[in-house]
């Protein structure tokens, strides 16, 4: 890997791991529900932080979520100045997360193709007895 990649990785672990710290010890927003920061990804430049957050909740306990993150994104940059001592912190950006839906929708269609064996098995083994 070229040196110029290490920097925002390293940078996108630390912001994801003080921006859960942060959340879980400082916010106070009651529309902040379940959530977890699952990647986080830093542009070349340092200028731009994508953070990638999964909701546990309904839809509207989702849409909440975001919209108190989107009005809580210059109190969480401040935090993140004085813990990180960067001269610029990275400007966040906080999208959906869905690959915990996706991995559930897939464990779930494993668990009825798994079902549907049994089933299957068990038939064959009623046929067999007859």
């Amino acid at each position: 890997m070229e040196m110029s990649g290490i920097r925002p990785l390293r940078l996108a672990d630390t912001i994801q791991a003080e921006l859960a710290d942060i959340l879980h010890r400082e916010a106070r927003d009651p529309r902040l529900h379940f959530l977890t920061i699952t990647h986080v990804e830093v542009s070349h430049d340092l200028r731009r932080a994508m953070v990638h957050v999964s909701v546990l909740g309904s839809s509207h306990e989702q849409d909440e979520t975001f919209e108190a993150l989107k009005r809580a994104r210059g109190f969480l940059r401040t935090q993140l100045a004085h813990r990180l001592r960067l001269r610029r912190v990275p400007e966040l950006t906080f999208v959906t997360d869905r690959s915990l839906d996706h991995a559930l929708r897939v464990w779930q269609l494993l668990e009825e193709v798994q079902a549907s064996r049994v089933d299957a098995d068990e038939e064959v083994e009623s046929a067999d007895d007859e």
